[in-house]
């Protein structure tokens, strides 16, 4: 399965999210340097997170993006779905059924052994995800990854700039 590039992008913008203070935001900007991503492309796709509630935004001199919930309860898929949708990247056209090969449609009365083994690895992938937190990701980020991170967007906490 190949996911499109933002995908990558927004799954590390949420993860460097969640390695912030409570309360502390990161702007679109910030984002896009931190991550060499073209900004007016990024701040479109984490408005789609803030769409399904993944993240919130604020506006104004300190405004930007945080978490809209603890990373405990955000998930992985939340975030692929957001942007890429919930459908399986696989759609069975029946072409078992067609050209010279075409089986006769009494054979072809169960579902395709093809649709069926694509569908349970759609199924696998997305239990991975679902059962994947950001909280799970920053646990397993080596001890000075957060504040690395904290420090290189250059964060604007209550009162600095």
């Amino acid at each position: 399965m190949k996911l499109p590039a933002s995908t990558e992008g927004l799954l590390h913008c949420a993860t460097s999210l969640a390695q912030l203070e409570v309360g502390s935001t990161a702007s679109a900007a910030q984002l896009a340097r931190y991550f060499d991503l073209p900004a007016a492309y990024l701040a479109k796709q984490l408005q789609a997170l803030v769409k399904a509630g993944v993240l919130s935004a604020t506006t104004g001199p300190r405004g930007g993006f945080r978490l809209a919930r603890p990373a405990s309860e955000i998930t992985l898929l939340q975030i692929v779905e957001a942007v890429d949708g919930a459908s399986s990247p696989y759609e069975c056209r029946e072409i078992r059924q067609q050209g010279q090969g075409a089986l006769p449609a009494e054979e072809c009365q169960s579902p395709c052994i093809l649709a069926e083994k694509m569908l349970q690895a759609h199924e696998a992938w997305r239990h991975i995800l679902a059962t994947s937190t950001l909280a799970e990701i920053v646990d397993a980020l080596p001890p000075s990854a957060p504040p690395r991170t904290r420090l290189r967007l250059r964060l604007r906490l209550t009162g600095t700039p």
